[in-house]
């Protein structure tokens, strides 16, 4: 029987995004010096924030910082992969922190592998998103729904992966997102067409399952399909919280 790594899976509620790069930093620099510890998975919804990859600048911001100081966002550099992008809100963000080397994933696998655990999390709703050549992350009719930022330490991964449910898209229009020129972004409750629907009705959606159909806009409920998705994905399995 092939045996199932393990992990730890901490939500950290709605929290500063400054704040949540400490939590990861300082759970990287742990599991360096104790590589036998279990590997964690940090779920997080983020206030309004701009962050920038860390070979980037802040030329794809297209608004001034007085115009974002005035709407209470900040802007900050990290160290991950990638270019600007922005988290807020009704997004759900998933930060692994997983010893790559220990279990011999390559990057590149893991990559393919979170943006297929997006890729089935939207297929839950009966959406199809695929990869697009033009970036990483998950696309749905040539329109970006899911981003992916890796950073890597001594063979243990950070930053990850963010995909828009239910918020406010308007934040992405102040940027090149992705350092990318004329792309559209959406979120599930955009592509589940919510005019179509009322407090008291379904989503057009005939799923097999009609218990998923109300509950798009539900970031708990897309974190534990993220949970479900990678477990299967990478062999993963969680400890009990």
């Amino acid at each position: 029987m092939t045996r199932h790594h393990r992990f730890i899976y901490e939500d950290l509620g709605r929290l500063e995004y400054k704040q949540a790069l400490d939590i990861q930093l300082n759970a990287v620099t742990a599991k360096i010096k104790k590589p036998d510890q279990p590997d964690l998975i940090f779920m997080v919804e983020h206030p309004p924030v701009f962050t920038i990859g860390k070979n980037s600048t802040t030329n794809n911001l297209i608004v001034s910082k007085t115009f974002l100081a005035s709407k209470g966002i900040n802007v900050v550099q990290t160290k991950r992969g990638g270019d600007i992008t922005y988290h807020g809100p009704g997004q759900a963000v998933m930060y692994p922190i997983i010893d790559l080397d220990k279990h011999k994933i390559g990057i590149k696998d893991f990559v393919n592998g979170l943006e297929e655990m997006m890729i089935l999390t939207v297929q839950d709703f009966g959406i199809q998103a695929l990869r697009n050549s033009k970036n990483h992350g998950i696309w749905v009719n040539s329109k970006k729904i899911g981003s992916i930022g890796l950073g890597v330490k001594k063979g243990v991964c950070f930053h990850g992966v963010a995909l828009n449910i239910d918020m406010d898209l308007t934040p992405f229009s102040w940027i090149n997102p992705c350092g990318l020129t004329d792309i559209k972004i959406t979120s599930l409750q955009n592509e589940l067409n919510p005019p179509a629907m009322t407090k008291n009705n379904l989503s057009p959606h005939k799923s097999s399952d009609e218990s998923l159909a109300p509950k798009f806009t539900n970031v708990l409920w897309v974190q534990n399909q993220f949970i479900k998705h990678f477990c299967s994905i990478f062999n993963f399995s969680e400890i009990e919280r």
